[in-house]
């Protein structure tokens, strides 16, 4: 992706390496790598910042390091701050997935976009907020709202990935089959009425037509794959087989 067709992420004085370095993993999970980073506690290069991203270790070679948060959001047009206590503030709250609705329209308007998280220990300063367009806040327990740094990039860069890629929503993996037609679910019902017409199972008679209908009623109701149809035969067949050799 285009690093300007996706939001900046911004981690305001960063106190531990790991944490760097699992944001930029997090960022990389789902197609982010465009961050920033101010004033790191631990100074920069970090090894262990480099550790703990495994395998988006890129994304921290790349990072725009600045000494401030002003610097670091100098060119966006539009600025989010994360925060999880009241400020103070007279803001627009953002949830986390209204707030990536919000960046992708404006970046596909052609408009820069930053979001902004604060150190491990105190999260954002009011002076950092103060440079915000707006706020997002996650709505977590408020009995427990301290969400670790990379904890709360991984939540953002979910939800701008399914504001930007083609998700759906629920799927079936078919697994080298596909769904019964109901034609052969109609067999299926069949084979099995006989079997158990064989058995005495329809008993007694006044009340066989019914019970009929129940068992159509059933197969009906499930989602039956092709595999699904030809191993019920074949457990039918079996069945007849081990009852001949009895």
């Amino acid at each position: 992706m285009d690093k300007s067709q996706q939001p900046a992420i911004v981690l305001v004085r960063p106190q531990m390496g790991e944490n760097i370095g699992a944001a930029a993993r997090a960022m990389w999970n789902f197609g982010l790598d465009r961050m920033r980073i101010v004033a790191p506690r631990d100074g920069w290069p970090n090894p262990k910042a480099v550790a703990m991203a495994s395998g988006a270790g890129r994304l921290l070679d790349e990072a725009q390091m600045v000494d401030t948060t002003a610097q670091a959001v100098a060119s966006a047009h539009f600025v989010m701050a994360t925060t999880a206590r009241p400020r103070g503030l007279t803001t627009p709250v953002f949830t986390p997935e209204a707030a990536m609705i919000e960046a992708r329209t404006r970046i596909a308007k052609g408009e820069q976009v930053a979001i902004l998280f604060g150190p491990e220990r105190s999260g954002l300063e009011n002076d950092d907020i103060a440079r915000a367009n707006a706020v997002i806040n996650v709505p977590v327990n408020p009995e427990f709202a301290s969400l670790n740094l990379a904890q709360c990039v991984l939540l953002l860069a979910y939800e701008w990935r399914k504001q930007t890629a083609d998700v759906e929503d629920f799927r079936v993996d078919m697994a080298k089959t596909d769904w019964a037609s109901a034609v052969e679910v109609e067999k299926l019902g069949d084979h099995f009425e006989d079997r158990l017409d064989t058995a005495g199972f329809f008993f007694p008679e006044t009340k066989a037509a019914g019970m009929k209908m129940n068992l159509r009623n059933l197969w009906s109701r499930m989602p039956l794959t092709q595999a699904d149809v030809q191993t019920l035969h074949g457990v039918l067949r079996q069945m007849v087989r081990w009852k001949e050799r009895d």
